[in-house]
């Protein structure tokens, strides 16, 4: 239960265990007014019947004594670490690790950003590298926020700001079914991965199918899917010629060192830790590049460039002891995709939309390790690990008949696809539906329009209203989905004047908050809004479940 959640009484029936200037809000207030009254028996107190529940965040922090207001205003993915970190400074440490995460409350460490935050400060949680989308950034940061609490004196009188955390919530796991967290997955079987762009196209996207009937999953619409991929098999070996190890070398749980690779360690960016053990193998200027790049230096320009082969290239010739080797690596995370289908169109199926990323550094061509194990190295017919992550506030409104605009630009359409299957998919079977409108871009038009025959045949049916297209290279200037936003920024007043509700889905940095900029504008400027009151409306429409995001 949330502050939300909490309905204060009716006026007379209120009970003023706190005083009005206490330092809650109405909600707050009128939940902790409930929890003492049933705490202190008082029942012969008209109105003061205890409220059940957990107690709003707000107010348990201020409960707690460590000076937390329970407003988050870091929480922006588009804001980048030092801002976010500058914001939390005067909070309690578990607010600070919450500052830290990617603030894509992508469910792929098994949390939301503040949850797993509560969880490490807790103690309920050890692992610190689950924060996919925040990469290095965040895993630095989080091992000085800890290593700060640590070495932090404990305080007298009080409890730690650990200790006066509220309890973390227990971890997903131990209440998920298998198939519904990334510790439980469960098994279904890969079908196709279909190239849906033209072959002149600079982009490589799939049409990627699972079929999942005997899988025991299901999923709704605005759900996402997450995949245990396995390294390229080419990479692993060319990891072992470099580092002078036999591929065959017998690992503790039975398996060889090459298939450990291979499953269960990830080979992108490489940590800190594995800069700290070659600086030991290797002496003189690389000796020193090696210490500086382990503390998160970048002393000659091209940190960016390393992934784990390219530092037993760049230092090498090394031979590192295997397992010492494997202990300076992290495990290979789940990859996280928006599902593109709809369980009424096509029951026991899942679809994707992929990019398959290939791209060049240096000498080497790299390989985003899902997509393309997806689009190049996995059979028809191949088993795979998968799990459904349920969604977090982004779904299709409980009431059908409810107008939806959707912003998705390339792979970014993929939720939206599933949307319109499902509304098809209602309609066909009796259900009144609502006006939908497709915001949809790319480079260009000829190569890059994603499910074309599709969205034009919903648009035919009236299940798509209005189809917006922009594409970024087909003329002299580029022109993207936001442009065309601001075009029809009239029209989209009346739809959310009309209550419609608006998602965005696609690059969390750039497009997303592109598209916020342009629809606060909107709202100003077909809203007769001030700046101030326009930013207040698009928060309005967060709070109240109308502004949807599923940004990466």
């Amino acid at each position: 239960m949330t502050a939300q959640d909490v309905k204060p009484p009716a006026a007379s029936q209120q009970v003023p265990i706190l005083p009005e200037t206490a330092p809650f809000a109405p909600e707050q207030r009128a939940w902790l007014n409930g929890f003492f009254a049933g705490l202190l028996s008082v029942e012969a107190v008209p109105g003061a019947a205890p409220l059940t529940g957990a107690l709003p965040a707000a107010a348990a922090t201020a409960l707690a004594g460590d000076g937390d207001d329970g407003e988050a205003p870091w929480h922006d993915p588009a804001m980048a670490i030092g801002e976010r970190m500058k914001l939390a400074e005067p909070r309690p440490m578990r607010r600070k690790l919450f500052a830290a995460m990617a603030q894509q409350d992508c469910g792929q460490c098994g949390y939301l950003c503040d949850t797993y935050a509560e969880a490490l400060a807790s103690g309920a949680e050890k692992k610190q590298n689950l924060c996919a989308p925040g990469g290095k950034e965040t895993s630095r940061m989080l091992k000085k926020l800890m290593e700060e609490a640590a070495s932090a004196p404990a305080p007298t009188g009080a409890a730690s700001a650990a200790d006066a955390a509220p309890a973390a919530p227990a971890k997903a796991k131990e209440q998920a079914k298998p198939g519904y967290h990334r510790d439980l997955p469960v098994t279904a079987s890969f079908r196709a991965a279909t190239r849906i762009t033209g072959a002149a196209s600079e982009k490589d996207a799939r049409h990627v199918v699972f079929d999942i009937a005997s899988s025991g999953i299901d999923y709704a619409p605005g759900d996402s899917f997450g995949l245990m991929p396995l390294n390229d098999p080419a990479l692993v070996d060319a990891i072992l010629a470099s580092m002078r190890a036999p591929a065959d070398f017998p690992m503790s749980d039975g398996k060889t060192l090459r298939t450990t690779l291979i499953e269960d360690y990830a080979l992108g960016t490489p940590p800190d830790i594995l800069f700290e053990l070659v600086s030991y193998m290797v002496g003189g200027d690389r000796r020193k590049k090696a210490k500086a790049l382990a503390k998160g230096l970048d002393p000659d320009g091209d940190a960016d460039r390393f992934d784990v082969l390219a530092v037993l290239e760049t230092f090498g010739p090394i031979h590192p002891d295997p397992e010492a080797f494997l202990e300076c690596l992290e495990p290979l995370q789940p990859r996280l995709y928006s599902i593109s289908s709809s369980p009424l169109a096509t029951p026991g199926e899942l679809h994707l939309t992929v990019d398959a990323v290939r791209y060049d550094m240096g000498k080497r061509r790299r390989l985003g390790v899902a997509s393309t194990f997806l689009a190049d190295r996995v059979a028809p017919g191949s088993p795979a690990k998968v799990y459904i992550q349920k969604a977090h506030g982004f779904a299709l409104p409980a009431d059908s008949m409810t107008p939806i605009i959707m912003v998705g630009p390339g792979t970014g359409v993929a939720p939206f696809r599933s949307f319109l299957w499902q509304r098809h998919a209602l309609k066909a079977q009796g259900t009144a539906i609502g006006k939908s409108w497709l915001f949809f871009g790319h480079q260009r038009e000829a190569t890059d329009f994603f499910y074309r025959d599709e969205l034009e045949a919903f648009a035919a049916s009236a299940t798509l209203t209005h189809l917006s297209t922009a594409w970024s290279r087909d003329g002299e200037a580029k022109v993207y989905v936001q442009d065309r936003m601001r075009e029809r920024g009239h029209e989209i007043w009346s739809w959310l004047k009309a209550g419609a509700h608006f998602y965005v889905c696609g690059d969390a940095k750039r497009m997303a908050k592109d598209v916020e900029t342009v629809l606060t504008d909107i709202a100003a400027d077909h809203g007769s809004m001030s700046k101030p009151a326009a930013i207040d409306f698009l928060l309005e429409l967060k709070e109240a479940g109308r502004y949807q995001a599923d940004v990466y």
